[in-house]
């Protein structure tokens, strides 16, 4: 499954919020097998909202929404997702009743916080108020991490892929220098190779089985000056093809 995340929010594309949001769901997704593709920041405008969960829609197997739902004047993305369907937003009863079983009545909230797109599944907001909606692979979220955690705890059985397994070794020479043995090592096994400099070069190896996985990372160990000549291993997940 290959899956793409749109962050919405004029306060991310300044700087003023960090979007841990997108982290906290690519590790998710990535635990779950799912490879995400993309992951994208929008501005509070329905237009530039729409054009970019129409696209990645198109594109992937999942598109996940987070940020601007809410009654307030910036709040246009239950809008946008609606307008990148062609549906209308109306009053959602199911989103309605839910929010009366928690105590909430009509003259409680402002109206357009139940107005949903036509069709969708409305998703329950248990950290919060506002709901999310499912529209044919489209997930909304609310902005609020404990809000968009929550919510997205009650659908992650819907997004699989398949396992992968992925070894870490420490070399402590300069990455330039690997580059030969990165070349070597992927004509020898069927793994993918990332690098990742700081105090010492981090080779992750990804592969389809342990074995694999394990083996590449042995024939790193015997060509390579170690940090630590123990390995740790960590499985990983990557999406079905």
């Amino acid at each position: 499954m290959d899956a793409a995340i749109v962050t919405v929010g004029d306060e991310l594309l300044v700087g003023d919020t960090e979007n841990t949001n997108a982290t906290w769901l690519c590790g998710r997704l990535d635990d779950r097998g799912v490879t995400v593709r993309r992951v994208t920041v929008v501005p509070d405008e329905v237009a530039e909202i729409a054009r970019v969960v129409n696209e990645y829609h198109a594109e992937y197997d999942a598109v996940l929404v987070t940020g601007g739902l809410g009654p307030t004047h910036d709040d246009v993305t239950m809008e946008a997702v609606a307008a990148a369907f062609g549906r209308d937003l109306a009053a959602n009863e199911e989103a309605a009743d839910w929010l009366a079983e928690r105590g909430y009545s009509a003259e409680d909230l402002v109206a357009e916080t139940t107005h949903l797109p036509v069709g969708c599944r409305p998703l329950a907001n248990e950290a919060g108020v506002a709901p999310g909606a499912v529209v044919e692979s489209v997930y909304v979220l609310p902005g609020v991490p404990a809000e968009m955690e929550a919510m997205f705890e009650t659908v992650a059985d819907e997004f699989e892929g398949t396992r992968t397994h992925t070894v870490v070794v420490d070399v402590d020479e300069p990455e330039s220098e690997l580059l030969e043995r990165f070349a070597e090592l992927q004509e020898a096994f069927d793994v993918s190779v990332g690098s990742y400099p700081g105090e010492s070069v981090r080779v992750k190896i990804t592969a389809a089985s342990a074995d694999e996985a394990a083996r590449a990372a042995e024939w790193v160990r015997e060509r390579s000056e170690l940090v630590d000549s123990g390995l740790a291993d960590s499985e990983t997940t990557d999406s079905e093809r």
